[in-house]
């Protein structure tokens, strides 16, 4: 596929449940691309919506630049209670195989309105960590484009996917969208 055209933003990625290894497609996109970065967390195996979100915020405050986020699993639910409390600087998110909100008891806590940016969900049909069906439930309550690959699991390393070029177009849309997006910004 070659490489992004996403210099003028930060892309952070938003790991889920013990980070993503060597072998995810968000590891390899931050090998790839040098204006990719990971938000670390104090604690991966215990994730923490507030803790994460807070992460996440700092991390994102620290460059004026725009921000797409590419989110896995719990990344995804921490990504979506950080924008329902302060969407500044965030362009567009891509959620991939998102956690099941009560898995982890924070369905309460999340937002059931679309969310303040363009946003891509990517489920699969045998995810362990949450349903197809209830992947597009949130999906629709966060105004979100939904896109069901399949059976692929929780897409991840596990998946097969490399450097996952899928991935990487929709991401790429998102981009183009929050480009298009300023510019009728600018328009008006």
């Amino acid at each position: 596929m070659g490489v992004l055209l996403l210099s003028d933003c930060r892309v952070l990625l938003m790991p889920g449940l013990h980070n993503s290894g060597p072998g995810h497609w968000q590891t390899r996109w931050e090998r790839l691309y040098p204006y990719v970065e990971r938000v670390e967390q104090d604690d991966w195996d215990h994730p923490q919506l507030p803790a994460w979100s807070a992460r996440f915020d700092q991390v994102r405050s620290r460059d004026s630049r725009p921000v797409l986020v590419a989110a896995h699993s719990f990344g995804c639910l921490a990504t979506a209670y950080s924008l329902a409390r302060d969407p500044r600087g965030v362009a567009g998110v891509l959620m991939v195989a998102p956690a099941d909100p009560d898995k982890f008891g924070v369905a309460g806590a999340l937002p059931r309105t679309p969310l303040p940016c363009p946003t891509i969900m990517i489920g699969s049909s045998n995810d362990p960590w949450m349903s197809a069906d209830n992947a597009a439930v949130w999906a629709e309550r966060w105004g979100s484009e939904f896109i069901n690959l399949g059976a692929l699991g929780h897409i991840n390393a596990e998946s097969g996917l490399g450097d996952w070029e899928f991935g990487q177009s929709r991401l790429q849309a998102l981009f183009d969208l929050a480009q298009s997006a300023q510019g009728q910004a600018q328009l008006a």
